[in-house]
């Protein structure tokens, strides 16, 4: 799709810049919409259909006459309770989970415009406000979790190196006696590509600190900077929950079974190279039986549903980062509602609370025009 002209499109066009913002206001304004949803009593499946449903709506609203033009999904809506770390979206015929006051919820989806795509991900306590803040290992996990992106997006930025931020995530966290989940990886974004080839990982092991690659951050670059702490050891594990997020390879191989073949070539049709949810195939039935083939000769990546051991929590925060010569623009991510949160900890580190302190937006000399002073999405205060 993207290499009709073997030109790479990149944020050094304003146009890519205004469909990377699109998708951005997009996916900020259905997270928004999913959290005030999520309440005691109602259903995760209900949420992810929901997410889903708005990604369509909002992105049918735009280029219209473009009919060759691309939108949609980008990352299917997954809504993970408690110790589920992630990539929960159960299909209509999986057993469902239904959220309670004080679950501690994650909301991951993403959106693409012509395949400039915008990920998010956010993280409440049902029934946390002012007056009833969620304390403990709750709020502990979701202060780490935030304060740890915040430092992230503080370091992702030209000149700088990917295991900085790797180093920084850890000792935010540490403060709040919690864990970067291990091996996981935030990826440089480009057309029609939600996993480009440079990343940042969390908490590596010795292994994989051996085979993860250094790399600058340069101008021009995307990034989805995925934050994902947690109270317990911090090593994701399988159970029971089917997984039902996927997305296509570039493997070839020749599928034996007709279901599997007719599966396939409506996933290439309609998603192309974006993750989607079997939920969204209506035949769910032959969705199941056509994965299996799909997954075992490698056609298809699956995004395994993760668990933290029993009565762990865990907390996610994910944007995604436009570096321009101006400096790094965050385009996805809601503010924490920080008074909601109250953890016993705090960041005592100077260095660590300088970094957090610093200001996220470039100050130009030049400008003229009277200044407003005002909070940026990605500068908020700590305390």
């Amino acid at each position: 799709m993207a290499d009709k002209d073997n030109v790479e499109k990149t944020i050094a066009e304003d146009l890519v810049v205004t469909k990377y913002k699109m998708a951005g206001e997009m996916v900020n304004k259905v997270l928004k919409q999913v959290i005030e949803k999520c309440k005691p009593e109602v259903s995760v499946r209900e949420m992810c259909e929901l997410g889903d449903q708005l990604i369509l709506d909002e992105t049918n609203k735009v280029f219209k006459k473009e009919k060759e033009l691309k939108k949609g999904v980008a990352f299917p809506t997954c809504v993970s309770v408690n110790n589920c770390i992630c990539h929960y979206s159960p299909l209509k015929t999986d057993s469902d989970f239904v959220m309670k006051e004080g679950d501690v919820v994650k909301i991951d989806l993403g959106v693409h415009v012509d395949g400039f795509i915008a990920v998010t991900a956010h993280t409440i306590v049902i029934g946390a406000k002012k007056d009833a803040p969620a304390t403990g290992r709750k709020a502990d996990v979701i202060v780490a979790a935030h304060l740890a992106s915040e430092a992230a997006l503080r370091l992702v930025k030209p000149g700088n190196q990917n295991f900085m931020i790797t180093e920084k995530v850890q000792q935010v966290v540490e403060s709040y006696k919690c864990k970067p989940i291990e091996g996981v990886l935030s990826h440089q974004l480009k057309q029609f590509t939600i996993d480009g080839e440079k990343t940042i990982i969390q908490n590596p092991t010795e292994a994989q600190k051996k085979d993860h690659e250094k790399c600058d951050f340069e101008v021009y670059e995307v990034y989805a900077v995925d934050v994902l702490i947690s109270t317990g050891d911090g090593k994701g594990r399988e159970m029971d929950a089917r997984t039902t997020v996927f997305k296509k390879t570039d493997t070839i191989y020749q599928l034996k079974m007709k279901a599997s073949r007719a599966f396939y070539s409506e996933i290439d049709k309609r998603f192309g190279t974006m993750p989607f949810t079997l939920r969204s195939i209506e035949d769910e039935k032959k969705a199941k039986m056509g994965v299996k083939e799909c997954t075992t000769h490698k056609l298809l990546e699956p995004f395994h549903v993760l668990y933290e051991k029993e009565g762990e929590f865990s907390a996610q925060f994910k944007f995604t980062v436009l570096l321009m010569p101006s400096g790094s623009h965050k385009i996805t991510g809601l503010p924490l509602e920080s008074d909601c949160y109250k953890s016993e900890f705090t960041i005592d580190d100077p260095e660590l609370k300088q970094l957090l302190n610093t200001s996220t937006k470039k100050t130009s000399k030049k400008k003229k025009k009277k200044q407003i002073n005002q909070i940026s999405p990605g500068q908020i205060p700590t305390k």
